[in-house]
């Protein structure tokens, strides 16, 4: 039986989504394509002790696994849950008719239950911008992704919960962030502030400026010299909705931190400070 899920892959800051294709058939031996690197093909192991600890199986059949787009490298550990459901769908051990609506992404333990991961951000906002009705993660990543409006999101923190879901129609409770307030909270709480640095009058001067005229994408997020940290301090907090979820990327893609997502500072990259 053929099943497809959906997962995402992360490049830069921008987000791919991945088809995962399933088909169990008659026969022996485990075939995963589509230019995985080791830590995907490690998941066999994962995904058979969790599925294990949980009450289910991996099929002792022929199992062959697409990761589509093909030609696109798949890197790291998250693609184990959307993995392990596709199995089991497949497998005829499950039965849902959602698979189509939720992008799946998130690292098993061995004894099933998910592990954080980076980059739930960029996934939530390309999930959106591809019409899916939501997101299954990680718990520990729901002030991440929610941030993101006009998705659901549902956080769990084991496979059995999410099996529920699926062939149950137990649901996960909801996770929903005031992106708003989270912003107005930390609104003139800063670690450092423009006001704070001496002198360079004439760089401060064109820092008001370019902010005046909303042109601080590129001076706040690449600048190389100590003023744009200052002033990026409060940049952010003036946002709100997609546009903050989208400045927010900055910040989390060197970090990967699990709150990320709502800190009160841009990201601003000095190459040229050790």
């Amino acid at each position: 039986m053929l099943v497809k899920t959906y997962g995402s892959a992360v490049y830069g800051i921008n987000a791919q989504t991945i088809t995962i294709e399933v088909n169990v058939s008659i026969g022996i031996k485990y075939f995963l394509v589509g230019l995985p690197d080791n830590a995907v093909k490690e998941s066999q192991q994962r995904i058979t002790s969790a599925l294990t600890e949980c009450g289910y199986k991996m099929p002792g059949k022929k199992i062959v696994i697409n990761m589509a787009p093909a030609d696109i490298r798949k890197e790291g550990s998250y693609f184990d849950l959307p993995l392990a459901i596709a199995i089991l769908a497949a497998s005829k051990q499950i039965e849902t008719g959602e698979l189509d609506n939720y992008l799946i992404m998130s690292e098993l333990s061995l004894d099933g239950s998910l592990q954080s991961m980076k980059g739930a951000l960029p996934m939530a906002i390309q999930a959106r911008n591809e019409g899916f009705k939501g997101i299954i993660l990680p718990k520990q990543n729901a002030q991440e992704a929610a941030i993101v409006n006009n998705l659901e999101f549902l956080g769990v923190e084991r496979i059995s919960e999410v099996i529920d879901f699926l062939d149950k129609g137990i649901k996960p409770s909801k996770t929903e962030v005031n992106t708003r307030g989270e912003f107005l909270k930390n609104l003139n709480n800063f670690d450092i502030d423009i006001e704070d640095l001496k002198g360079q009058e004439t760089a401060k001067r064109a820092l008001e400026i370019a902010a005046a005229v909303n042109a601080l994408n590129n001076m706040a997020t690449a600048g190389g010299c100590m003023a744009s940290q200052y002033l990026a301090a409060w940049v952010i907090t003036k946002l709100a909705g997609h546009s903050a979820a989208e400045k927010a990327i900055y910040y989390v893609a060197p970090v990967g931190e699990k709150e990320a997502a709502v800190k009160k500072c841009m990201a601003v990259v000095t190459p040229y400070i050790t």
